[in-house]
């Protein structure tokens, strides 16, 4: 039963034998095959999804957004650039997941050298692009732990290009115009030995992609054609198409999006929206209950409290911070719901708030007023009782913050 709801894994059970385990694991592996790109300790997995929509259960994977490295280009410069792409957004830090180093010079001595370049520089995972297999071979000699993703097998070099997957143990990217091509390539590919592979759909417009996204993951979750259960990619360009067609591919069932290039005012809206679709539903984004110095208080500072709802934590945060008074804010345990639900719900009450206050000591460390939010005005009495400490009822609004801050006495 713990296997049918991917709860654990066939290996955990010592008991069983290797026919067993092979057809257990068969049977209760996702009907999307997880692959991972990069080396075991900064890997990158694609697919493994169960569902084609988010509130069945969760989905699994992120989708990995790549930039591309030309080796005719100063590998070093242009690794700094992709790695400005790195934003935070309510405490999860946003940044590009792979490169993608292209053959341009159809030197493979020049490639193999700008691989080289670019895993000194580079800790993640990463796609090595060319269509000659021995260009790719020299490059893998020097590069086969870091476990590259293999771009791009299509009908007229599946052959050499599968044999080298096979032969270093590299997952193999797979790139034709049709979906009848497509089965027909992953079926050579597993002939050849080749399990570890990511579908390159290659649509042309937006209707495409969200046509042939969508045709491949219900052929592979409902219909359990294998041929189709595995990761989907798409190899951009860049400027707005291409961003658009990442937008339609986060939504609709892309695993991996290759650019030629990402700006920053592409990058950060694009990274917001995958943490919003991968988000999983059925657990709240919290922060840990703790006690948060904010603009260096003293002993004398106000004390602000609140839930661990990620986004209520980081909006009282940034307006207090905006106020530049100085403020501890006490974050409570509500298991991630906002202030409303959790009062609601009976997890916001002044015995709650006694608690994080006697935990984190900072009834100690300020004699100034504990500032309660205004949408749970109605506790601030028996809180009073409970702290013996002046209550002072804040607002209902965050972005009122800093009038109330700099009136407050």
């Amino acid at each position: 039963m713990l296997l049918a709801n991917q709860k654990a894994k066939i290996e955990d059970c010592p008991h069983v034998d290797q026919a067993s385990k092979t057809s257990l694991e068969e049977s209760a592996a996702p009907p999307v095959r997880t692959v991972s790109v990069g080396p075991k300790d900064n890997k990158k997995d694609l697919g493994g999804e169960t569902v084609l929509y988010r509130h069945e259960r969760r989905f699994v994977n992120p989708i990995a957004y790549a930039v591309t490295v030309s080796d005719a280009c100063a590998i070093g410069e242009r690794i700094s650039e992709i790695k400005k792409l790195n934003f935070e957004r309510v405490g999860t830090v946003f940044k590009t997941d792979m490169i993608n180093l292209r053959c341009d010079s159809k030197d493979a001595e020049k490639f193999r050298n700008a691989v080289v370049s670019a895993m000194n520089l580079w800790e993640g995972a990463f796609i090595l692009e060319s269509d000659d297999a021995s260009v790719l071979r020299s490059a893998l000699s020097v590069c086969k732990e870091k476990r590259p993703l293999i771009y791009a097998a299509s009908p007229g070099n599946i052959e050499p290009m599968s044999k080298l997957a096979k032969e270093f143990s590299c997952p193999l990217a797979l790139s034709c115009g049709t979906l009848e091509e497509m089965a027909d390539l992953v079926t050579e590919a597993k002939k050849n030995g080749v399990d570890d592979l990511v579908l390159d759909l290659r649509p042309s417009n937006l209707k495409e992609c969200i046509e042939r996204h969508t045709v491949v993951r219900r052929a592979a979750l409902k219909k359990k054609f294998k041929p189709f259960g595995h990761p989907i990619m798409n190899r951009l360009g860049s400027g707005e198409h291409a961003v658009a067609m990442a937008v339609i591919s986060t939504l609709k069932y892309g695993s991996l999006v290759v650019f030629d290039d990402l700006k920053n005012y592409e990058a950060l809206p694009l990274f917001t929206l995958r943490q919003n679709i991968y988000t999983d539903p059925q657990v709240p984004i919290q922060v840990k209950q703790s006690l948060y110095p904010i603009n260096d208080p003293g002993e004398h500072s106000p004390i602000f409290f609140t839930t661990n709802f990620s986004l209520t934590y980081f909006t009282v945060r940034a307006d207090i911070e905006k106020s530049k008074m100085p403020v501890w804010l006490q974050i409570v345990n509500t298991e991630g719901l906002s202030v409303l639900t959790a009062y609601a719900a009976g997890k916001f009450n002044p015995e709650h708030v006694v608690k994080a206050f006697d935990e984190s000591g900072v009834l100690g460390r300020s004699d100034g007023p504990v500032v309660i939010p205004g949408l749970t005005a109605r506790m601030s009495g028996k809180l009073e009782e409970l702290i013996g400490r002046r209550v002072v009822i804040g607002t209902t609004e965050s972005k009122n913050i800093p009038k109330f801050l700099k009136e407050l006495k």
